[in-house]
């Protein structure tokens, strides 16, 4: 988030599992209380590792440990408009293909903290890195089915998740499930957290508005989205470029995206053509909602 901003140099002008609510723990000891399993990618503004709950029976974890300047910085930009943290957000989904949060809270050192169900399988990253075809053959479709069910979810919740991308999708190992995680750049679905100004994200999935300072709403997500579901089935991004850093955002709406037909001529038409439309670089033209392209793939019975 930092990187990419400092990059552009500018500043800015489903039916769900029922959960119990969990407040907030204060001054956790991590080290004494989990033991490490561990370590996973780090995220932007965290680190993450799988741990023993010792507390509680020893079950299996994920902990999420804030960046404390990190966060702050993000936070920053929002003073005064009484933004709820990550933990108060997650701690809200509640729904099958979301990751549950069962506490969050501060540590013994001051570092915000997040303990959640540990899903032991694949990131989409990792699927789409390894290009693991003969894994993912005919599993595709009710995976994007799940991907859509948990980002609808969010967005009734009256969220925008605006970190949409595979690292941000966790699977079970037969892909039989699949999770979305990660609420730190979320904000609430309301005009102040929706003005022109927050350019955050991952770059590569990031809509056209976000990466113009543009305001936003929840089509950024669905822009998104599209960009994760296009990848998952064609293992290439619709932008044939070379850079990977926040330079490569700027060709979202400077030049059409690559048919995902021409990578997969014999998928569903129906399915290739939700895809393409959910990621228009003119929110105006782009699918509105989650709920509209869950409608569009309704009648899709074969996976890409």
């Amino acid at each position: 988030m930092g990187i990419f901003d400092k990059l552009f140099n500018k500043k800015p002008g489903g039916s769900g599992d029922a959960g119990k609510v969990v407040k907030a723990s204060k001054s956790v000891d991590i080290e004494g209380r989990f033991e490490r399993l561990r370590s996973a990618i780090s995220g932007t503004m965290s680190n993450f590792f799988v741990a023993k709950d010792r507390q509680n029976e020893n079950r299996v974890v994920g902990v999420k440990l804030c960046d404390t300047d990190k966060v702050e910085f993000f936070e920053s930009r929002f003073k005064g408009l009484n933004k709820p943290s990550e933990g108060d957000i997650a701690i809200q989904m509640q729904h099958s293909n979301i990751v549950k949060t069962l506490e969050y809270g501060t540590s013994s050192k001051g570092q915000l903290f997040i303990v959640m169900e540990y899903i032991d399988g694949p990131g989409l990253n990792q699927l789409i890195h390894e290009r693991q075809e003969e894994q993912l053959a005919g599993k595709r479709l009710e995976m994007i089915r799940q991907m859509a069910e948990a980002l609808a979810y969010v967005h009734r919740k009256e969220f925008i998740h605006r970190d949409i991308c595979p690292r941000n999708y966790m699977a079970t190992k037969d892909l039989g499930t699949v999770k979305l995680i990660d609420f730190g750049l979320t904000l609430p679905a309301t005009k102040a957290f929706m003005a022109p100004g927050n350019r955050t994200g991952t770059p590569l999935y990031m809509s056209p508005e976000i990466v113009r300072r543009r305001s936003t709403d929840k089509r950024v997500d669905i822009f998104s989205f599209a960009v994760t579901c296009y990848h998952l089935i064609t293992f290439d991004l619709p932008w044939q470029i070379s850079d990977t850093s926040g330079r490569a955002a700027l060709h979202h709406d400077t030049s059409p995206p690559r048919d995902i037909l021409e990578h997969r001529p014999q998928m569903d038409k129906n399915l290739a053509q939700a895809i393409m439309g959910a990621m228009h670089a003119n929110p105006d033209m782009r699918t509105p909602d989650v709920d509209t392209f869950l409608r569009q793939i309704r009648n899709v019975k074969e996976s890409p």
